[in-house]
């Protein structure tokens, strides 16, 4: 991606396109005057100046960078409070207020986090506090929207990776996001189920430990029990989900299959899993209607950890996302697999938390030495100052 390019897309991108997206106008903040279509920006970037000793730099490893955006489980009350200083941010929190119907900062400020914690809530607003911590990183060091080669998102993350990389608009994407937290909510109210995190070991029997765990519920008259690996986070890491009683037959077994340790996670659902199968349509239907176009920068799936090739690629795998496990662990390797000797890329975890860095830590030790978080509670040191 050139200079000129990647910040006109960065400029363009939280603004939408009106016409591209066939609902009511009104619905959505009309861009502002001067914004730039995303046709011309794919058209700018034939005329990037390849051959230049800038642009050739720009390309070196260490000079690239990757930006990952988690998912929800990240979200914390005063999100969003280290970010209001910096260009836009309260304009995109403005947008996402039309686009949800509630005011979204206020929640994302000042909760409660139970009020927060809810499916149909978090999603929305961990997409909206990774795309403002982008915001601030734009503002904070430019060459690292610039120099970026590679995005990657956490379950609802991958939709604030999507629009980063100009696949969709701002409002199209949140629209879409909201259509599945509050599809999934449903779905999650629908069966008392859960997600349990295991820290496991080489000799760890997951698969033998979910289809016991079916067992389980089958002799308690749970008809057609779920228990399914739905998160590959790092070697012997899993997260699983199912039917509660299935992951509390898990936690209270968990020697038998060479459990280290087992935590039931403060989500609604067992996300992830057939269980969401009643979300899906909802989610089809939405992305039927978006315009969907190529990412300017790789963006990697959850489903197999590969990057997106073609939009009609993106619209199949958001959908099968939603009843699929996350593979997190198999998307690390992708990114930063590389000859041995070659530099690591500098990598930017932008939104709540620091789970993915930790994450990345397990996976690669190495890469995770040019890992960076863009803080979001608090305002912080400008960040070209640390680096």
């Amino acid at each position: 991606m050139s200079v000129r390019v990647a910040r006109a897309a960065w400029a363009a991108w939280a603004w939408g396109r009106g016409a591209s997206f066939r609902r009511s106008a009104s619905n959505f903040p009309l861009p502002p005057t001067g914004a730039v279509e995303v046709a011309e920006l794919l058209r700018d970037a034939t005329t990037a100046e390849e051959g230049s000793q800038q642009v050739a730099a720009r390309w070196l490893p260490n000079q690239c960078s990757v930006l990952l955006f988690p998912g929800q489980g990240s979200q914390v009350v005063g999100m969003g409070r280290g970010l209001l200083r910096y260009p836009r941010v309260r304009e995109l929190y403005a947008a996402a207020s039309r686009v949800l119907g509630y005011d979204l900062l206020e929640l994302s400020l000042h909760g409660p986090q139970e009020a927060l914690d809810r499916t149909v809530h978090c999603q929305p607003a961990v997409f909206v506090a990774s795309l403002a911590a982008v915001e601030k990183l734009n503002h904070l060091q430019p060459t690292v929207i610039e120099n970026c080669v590679a995005a990657a998102g956490f379950s609802v993350g991958e939709f604030a990776a999507l629009v980063f990389a100009g696949a969709m608009e701002f409002c199209e994407g949140l629209y879409a996001v909201k259509v599945r937290a509050e599809a999934m909510q449903e779905a999650s109210e629908a069966v008392p189920s859960g997600m349990l995190s295991v820290l496991g070991q080489p000799q760890s029997r997951f698969t033998v430990a979910c289809v016991e765990a079916q067992e389980h519920c089958r002799t308690l008259g749970i008809e057609d029990p779920v228990c399914e690996l739905s998160s590959y986070l790092f070697p012997d890491c899993r997260v699983i989900s199912g039917h509660l009683q299935a992951l509390q037959f898990l936690q209270k077994n968990s020697s038998k299959y060479h459990f280290r340790r087992t935590k039931l996670l403060p989500v609604s659902g067992g996300f992830h899993t057939r269980l969401m199968q009643p979300a899906v349509e909802p989610l089809a239907q939405v992305l039927k209607e978006i315009d969907v176009k190529k990412p300017l920068v790789s963006v990697h799936s959850n489903v197999n950890g590969n990057r997106y090739m073609h939009p009609k690629h993106i619209q199949k795998l958001l959908v099968q996302q939603v009843v699929s496990p996350v593979k997190w662990e198999q998307t690390m390797h992708t990114i930063y697999q590389r000859k041995r000797g070659t530099e690591f890329p500098r990598t930017f975890e932008v939104g709540p938390g620091k789970q993915l860095g930790t994450i990345l830590k397990s996976c690669n030790l190495q890469a995770w030495k040019s890992y960076s978080h863009i803080e979001v509670l608090e305002a912080d040191e400008d960040l070209d100052q640390n680096q």
